[in-house]
């Protein structure tokens, strides 16, 4: 695609926090001058803070034969873990991202998957 793709993600009740093994659901959308050759939502954590950053694409759902301009609903089993959780040194952050192809324009929510859904919060103290 030449021009600019507009994407968007509409989490269901505008809901970010979840327990583990819930579903997230939503509306994926996009809005492009032409059709995209496929329309991708990632699910995916990374990680943020020192050290090298991890990350891994864990699910994801192709929308074929998109047309130029449209709404999509998707649902996504989430996994059993790892948790989101926050650290002095690193934090471990869960995300949705769409991606319309070829191009690279992205809409990225994030999301926290933790018992209770709340991310877990490390101590910052040393423990000894």
């Amino acid at each position: 695609m030449s021009a600019k793709a507009l994407l968007d993600i509409a989490l269901d009740g505008g809901r970010t926090a979840y327990e583990p093994g819930e579903a997230v659901a939503g509306t994926a959308s996009w809005e492009a001058a032409e059709a995209p050759a496929v329309v991708e939502l990632r699910l995916f954590w990374f990680t943020k803070g020192k050290g090298v950053q991890d990350l891994s694409v864990v699910d994801k759902v192709r929308f074929d034969a998109p047309l130029s301009r449209e709404d999509r609903p998707f649902k996504l089993a989430l996994p059993e873990g790892p948790y989101s959780f926050t650290g002095r040194l690193v934090s471990l952050v869960w995300a949705l991202e769409l991606v319309a192809l070829p191009g690279d324009e992205a809409a990225r929510t994030e999301i926290v998957i933790a018992p209770g859904a709340q991310a877990v919060i490390l101590p910052t103290e040393d423990v000894t």
